[in-house]
């Protein structure tokens, strides 16, 4: 194997583990609060849409962690009220997603817990290592 294929697998192993150990911290901050990763970029994904919430396969074509099962994720945001689905008034095919008055404090209440998370898993690089970092993982995608 030459040296740059071997560098290139040793990366993306690390980069692997970056994500497993960053995203099982989030899942161990959102503990507490009763949610997971995935409802939590849900949710967030609802907030910046407003009220008029988007059509739940927008919401699923947004999602970090692409989840095969939408409507069981949606399913388990609607049982604590966080989330409300219903029909489209133009093409009744279409379900929307909105989030609840519910939802948004929730999403309040963990701004800072998430800010927090941020600074503990990102604070030690230096602002011109996080654009660095952030030019070479869009570079990847």
């Amino acid at each position: 194997m030459s040296a740059k294929r071997l560098l290139e697998a040793d990366t993306w192993i690390a980069l692997q583990r970056a994500a497993d150990r960053l995203l099982g911290r989030l899942a161990q901050t959102l503990k507490p609060y009763g949610v997971s990763p995935t409802q939590y970029n849900a949710l967030r994904i609802l907030r910046g849409a407003g009220p008029d919430g988007l059509p739940c396969g927008e919401v699923a074509a947004r999602m970090i962690n692409q989840d095969p099962d939408v409507t069981r994720l949606f399913d388990r945001m609607e049982r604590p009220g966080w989330i409300l689905r219903e029909r489209g008034r133009q093409d009744r095919r279409v379900q929307l997603a909105r989030i609840t008055n519910e939802g948004l404090r929730l999403l309040e209440s963990l701004d800072e817990v998430i800010a927090g998370y941020h600074r503990e898993s990102m604070g030690h690089l230096t602002q011109a290592e996080l654009k660095e970092l952030g030019r070479l993982l869009a570079s990847i995608r």
